[in-house]
């Protein structure tokens, strides 16, 4: 039996018309929060990320992938490209608050789903539609992929070494900010519905999201009207506060602020760099990057990473080991905060899944329901919440809709 939501938003109802990554991850949060979320999926194939193996979790013969941002959401099959399946889209809103989609723009409208169409029908609807580059510009009917994205929201040309190609990172951070900015938008709107009983839409453009995550980047580029250069794994702004070799690896070393760098010089005995102009203050140590960079790169590799991280911890520095993932998940911390949980799956398996990060005192997020299997929960939802018969069930079956 499905475990009462804890969360937030448990009353809420989200019809979920997202594939991949980006939609997924917001309605996954609105899901952890305790809303309830209904996955539409196509017949036979469902959501793409299904097929994105291996690896599969042991013991079933589902993605890891789709694994990871499904949870809290009952899969129903449905072909909406046909009169009978827009018809059940009709029927579900009733009694749904949100509906987010990630097609691309004008897609959905075909069918009669698009936002000025169902808006007319249901005014408190929240309609919050992801794409690749918003709702309207140019650029507008693209598809959108995260490293299409990051190399067009310029992440790309600041990640890497000065002389080495430009890099994506190395997880889909243009998908994921997109689904959560989504969230963010969808959580306001909802304060704007209790007010005024008025619903609208969410228009979510990756590209508007990742340049948004510029940060620093963008507003030093915006005040010099100078491309920021690649500086491989050293700050733009701050030094030192970058990767040094240690005796037997690498440590991040982050000297955030000119106190902590004169703890740093008695840590490491350089006390007599306090005394050079070069190393006095940030903004002169960004100023010499270079020369500072190699007169502590011999002092950070005389002793081992662990050797640093022990003394530089104690007097209050910023430093860390770079963890492989075997070592983030068996890090004593990472344990501590309980980041991975273990679900029921349908299969009969056991599923791990990354815990949520949202941490509530009052209302927390709550895991119940498993990433389904495709079509798990069709007959649940068409007879539990539209009262339809074993027949009219059938029937749909029949005809390919279910």
């Amino acid at each position: 039996m499905e475990k009462a939501p804890s969360g937030p938003l448990r009353g809420l109802r989200v019809l979920d018309l997202t594939r991949v990554l980006a939609g997924p991850t917001c309605t996954q949060m609105l899901g952890d929060l305790g809303a309830e979320v209904i996955k539409i999926e196509r017949p036979e194939a469902g959501d793409d990320t299904r097929g994105f193996a291996p690896p599969v979790w042991p013991e079933t013969k589902e993605s890891a992938y789709f694994l990871g941002v499904n949870r809290n959401k009952k899969s129903l099959t449905l072909d909406i490209s046909k009169p009978e399946g827009q018809d059940i889209i009709h029927q579900l809103l009733d009694g749904c608050d949100i509906l987010v989609e990630n097609f691309k723009v004008g897609a959905l409208a075909k069918y009669g789903l698009g936002f000025e169409q169902l808006s007319q029908k249901f005014p408190g609807l929240i309609y919050c539609s992801i794409t690749g580059f918003g709702q309207t510009g140019p650029y507008a009917p693209r598809p959108g992929y995260d490293s299409l994205i990051q190399a067009m929201g310029g992440v790309m040309s600041l990640t890497g070494e000065p002389d080495g190609l430009p890099q994506k990172v190395g997880v889909p951070v243009a998908d994921l900010f997109a689904g959560l900015y989504g969230c963010i938008g969808i959580l306001a709107a909802l304060r704007h519905r209790e007010r005024t009983g008025q619903g609208q839409q969410v228009d979510i453009g990756m590209l508007d999201t990742s340049v948004a995550w510029l940060a620093n980047q963008g507003m030093n580029f915006l005040a010099t009207k100078e491309n920021p250069a690649r500086l491989g794994n050293q700050h733009p702004n701050i030094v030192p506060y970058q990767v040094f070799p240690t005796r037997d690896g690498h440590i991040v070393l982050s000297v955030g602020n000119d106190p902590t760098f004169a703890r740093f010089c008695e840590v490491t005995g350089q006390q007599a760099l306090l005394s050079d102009e070069r190393f006095a203050t940030n903004a002169s140590r960004v100023a010499n990057r270079e020369f500072v960079t190699q007169t502590l790169t011999p002092v950070m590799q005389s002793r081992s990473t662990d050797e640093w991280v022990t003394a530089l911890e104690a007097a209050k520095i910023g430093c860390g080991p770079i963890n492989t993932l075997e070592k983030v998940f068996a890090d004593p911390h990472v344990q501590a905060r309980k980041v991975v949980v273990e679900m029921p799956h349908s299969s009969g398996a056991t599923v791990e899944v990354i815990a949520n990060p949202v941490r509530l005192s009052a209302t927390p997020t709550d895991y119940r329901v498993a990433p389904p299997l495709l079509g798990e929960h069709s007959e649940d939802v068409l007879s539990g919440l539209l009262g339809m018969s074993e027949a009219q069930i059938a029937a749909l079956r029949t005809k390919g809709i279910v």
